[in-house]
């Protein structure tokens, strides 16, 4: 059990609580604890077995130590289990919809017994909901349209949580006595944002013997997290998680497992191109394998390699597998030398504890230069995000000291002295010019206000653009995969000022942002505007989630030449005054 899931548990527990009308106190310190797990370094699996330890840990007492060991002891907290008893589960479901916390789910429970999303709506639609303490007809409208915003992106789940969810049941799999290879496919494997369903394919002794391949199946449907088993067959099993992601697994023999991970790694469209490519020269293409068209003689099928090249094409990295054009650059050889995470030399947006983050300059520092990265930088929030204790221009000075302080200590790595700027409602920079001139880098992001009109946000972005301090535009569409759209504003008009004007376009590679999308990427590339990739950590574990921007990126088929943190650090520091 990962840092990640039991943190969900955690939180799960304590809104439960929340809904249930318990002690405030002892609602906080499951979140408390919670929010500890997901932030820890450590795997608490590896530290369950000193107790000393976890003890150690801000946020972790007697009581939730006690909690955790019978966790690992049982695979159940036993006050989860009570209450999703009491309440139906459903009711966490209540819990994704943007707006309806605990307090006005328990407010709803109270008063009708409802608990699911269609009764919630159907209260709203019939005017019930107003008539609630606090609430309002205001507040009834906000919630149909969550609802509505909820059905329109519900079933799909953020590339982290299918990537945690593919592993977990990798290392499940992994036990069954004759199996070789697991892999996800699908849009996991393609790189997607966000994952609908997860497809994942084993190969292996145990997948060719009858026998073996029935007992497989029996043992996959006791997998601890499943809910319930959708359909089963000799070969396949499909079922739905607790968090309600449905999993498909079949079992491959090694003949046809090169056909099969082509096939269900997808898309669709690159499939069907690649069919009619096949048939064109004398083969049929399926799941099972590539074949003589007269006679039906496979003639590959092992790997995806062979089935490519017996196409007379250049293998195709499952990003690029879009029907974009990727065949015919693969017939043509000319397919691009897309970005690797070994091209990064530098991670350059970053939060300490001077403002939210979790770590010290020092401490995020080791962590880069751990990670392999020859530069990094600090650029923690301006004053404007007063939530996040913002600096203004006389904190911002003294950090830039004690930044550069830090880099002269520090062996191996480069620290750069950065700001993330907040960009005002009408395109200022919320620090002063003076300030932001003595800066390394300075990223300028949208924080508040994302409802401005089209052209009014198109202005505040242009004039944010053209202020020579800014390096960067941050998380440029400020949108949150599955909570929150873009802003709407002129993308093309924003990319032309940032060519002209020599600023980079962030790719923000934290999983919930993944800004710039695939798509806008693509644009920015076209206009000649270079990409940084930062992960936006605000604490050494966030490093890692690097390679989501590194897949997003690929899947705009970018390179190494599009990215600006793939050059040495003195080139970087010139990009970075618009030198590019």
């Amino acid at each position: 059990m990962d840092n990640k899931a039991i943190a969900n548990l955690l939180f799960e527990t304590a809104d439960l609580m929340e809904i249930d009308g318990q002690d405030s106190f002892r609602i906080r310190s499951y979140r408390n604890a919670a929010q500890a797990i997901e932030n820890l370094p450590q795997r608490v699996a590896d530290l369950i077995s000193e107790p000393k330890k976890l003890l150690d840990i801000p946020g972790i007492g007697k009581g939730m130590l006690n909690n955790l060991q019978e966790l690992f002891r049982e695979g159940r907290l036993p006050i989860h289990v009570t209450l999703l008893e009491k309440y139906h589960p459903s009711m966490l479901q209540l819990l994704k919809i943007q707006g309806l916390g605990p307090k006005t789910i328990a407010l709803i429970w109270s008063a009708y017994q409802v608990s699911d999303i269609d009764g919630v709506e159907k209260l709203a639609r019939e005017g019930k909901i107003r008539t609630l303490p606090r609430m309002g007809e205001k507040h009834e409208l906000k919630l149909l349209k969550a609802i509505e915003d909820y059905r329109r992106i519900g079933g799909r789940f953020l590339i982290d949580h299918a990537e945690i969810e593919a592993e977990k049941l990798a290392t499940y799999l992994s036990t069954i006595p004759g199996i070789d290879k697991i892999t996800p496919a699908g849009s996991l494997r393609r790189g997607r944002e966000t994952v609908g369903d997860l497809d994942v394919l084993v190969t292996g002794k145990c997948c060719v013997d009858d026998g073996q391949r029935a007992a497989a199946i029996q043992h996959i449907a006791k997998y601890p997290p499943l809910m319930d088993v959708i359909a089963s067959g000799d070969n396949k099993i499909s079922f739905r998680l607790r968090s309600g992601m449905q999993v498909d697994v079949r079992l491959l023999s090694p003949e046809s497992f090169g056909a099969a991970m082509q096939y269900f790694t997808g898309s669709k469209g690159h499939n069907v191109a690649l069919r009619q490519r096949a048939l064109k020269m004398g083969y049929t293409l399926s799941e099972y394998s590539l074949a003589e068209l007269a006679g039906g003689k496979p003639v590959a099928g092992k790997t995806e390699e062979e089935i490519y090249a017996k196409l007379n094409l250049d293998y195709i990295p499952p990003e690029m597998r879009e029907n974009l054009g990727e065949i015919e650059l693969a017939a043509e050889h000319k397919l691009p030398q897309l970005l690797t995470a070994t091209d990064l030399l530098g991670d350059v947006h970053m939060h300490t504890v001077e403002t939210d983050g979790r770590n010290t300059i020092e401490e995020m520092a080791a962590a880069a230069r751990a990670f392999g990265y020859k530069y990094m930088a600090i650029t923690d929030h301006s004053k404007n995000l007063a939530f996040a204790n913002g600096l203004d221009d006389q904190r911002a000075l003294a950090h830039i000291q004690r930044i550069r302080q830090a880099g002269d200590r520090m062996e191996g790595i480069k620290i750069f002295a950065g700001v993330e700027v907040v960009i005002l409602s009408e395109g200022d920079l919320d620090l002063s010019d003076d300030v932001l001139a003595q800066m390394d880098i300075v990223i300028a992001s949208v924080h508040s206000l994302f409802n401005q009109e089209p052209e009014k946000m198109t202005d505040r972005l242009l004039k944010a653009i053209h202020n020579p301090n800014t390096s960067i535009l941050g998380h440029p569409t400020g949108r949150q995969l599955l909570r929150r759209d873009e802003y709407p504003f002129d993308m093309e008009a924003v990319l032309r000022a940032a060519a002209q004007n020599r600023v980079a376009m962030e790719l923000n590679a934290y999983p919930d942002r993944l800004d710039l999308s695939d798509v806008h990427l693509r644009h920015a590339r076209r206009h000649g505007v270079k990409i940084v990739i930062n992960t936006d950590s605000h604490h050494t574990s966030h490093l890692s989630k690097i390679r989501y921007g590194v897949l997003q990126a690929r899947r705009a088929w970018l390179t190494k030449d599009d990215v600006l943190n793939t050059l040495p650090a003195d080139q970087f520091a010139r990009a970075m005054k618009h030198a590019w």
